[in-house]
């Protein structure tokens, strides 16, 4: 897998060596950010050693007031762009988590990799239609509830926005 850069939280029992190490303060004295190259090494059945280079960023997330540990093997990139690459990660983490509660993928309609591709690719485009559609409405929907009445309503002639700004009143479609 060479090539392939990851960021992942630090396993609290992982053993290592450090080889060198080196710490940022803030202008008070406190621990903003602390970087450690690491090595990991693991006997292979041959004997062989298998030898893993790795950085630990370990940083004070002011959000939470919690110390955050984030190890990787990019060893180029500036320790405040692995911190907010970890915390992407989340965003997409919450992303599939919406998906999977309001889009569930039961089944494929196809079995070729080209009708997979094409089912999730509505999938995202539909999630994304509810997002701007969620965002543009006046009255607060949570997004899996507009979704079921989106489920519900699909086969209608309706003026959505009117009738998820405004679901009491009855009368003429505009």
């Amino acid at each position: 897998m060479r090539g392939v850069l990851y960021v992942t939280k630090m396993k609290r029992n992982l053993k290592y060596s450090v080889l060198e190490e080196c710490m940022y303060q803030t202008t008070e004295g406190f621990m903003e950010v602390r970087i450690q190259h690491v090595t990991f090494s693991k006997v292979l059945k041959g004997g062989e050693t298998l030898t893993h280079h790795a950085r630990i960023i370990t940083y004070v997330d002011t959000r939470k007031y919690k110390l955050f540990s984030l190890l990787t093997n990019d060893m180029e990139s500036d320790p405040n762009e692995i911190i907010e690459i970890y915390r992407k990660r989340w965003e997409i983490e919450l992303l599939f988590k919406q998906i999977k509660q309001n889009f569930p993928l039961k089944y494929f309609y196809g079995e070729s990799a080209n009708a997979i591709k094409k089912q999730i690719w509505v999938t995202l485009i539909a999630n994304l239609l509810l997002m701007i559609m969620k965002r543009k409405l006046i009255r607060s929907w949570s997004f899996s509830g507009l979704a079921t009445m989106i489920r519900i309503t699909l086969m209608y002639y309706v003026d959505f926005y009117s009738l998820f700004n405004h679901p009491g009143k009855t009368g003429k479609r505009s």
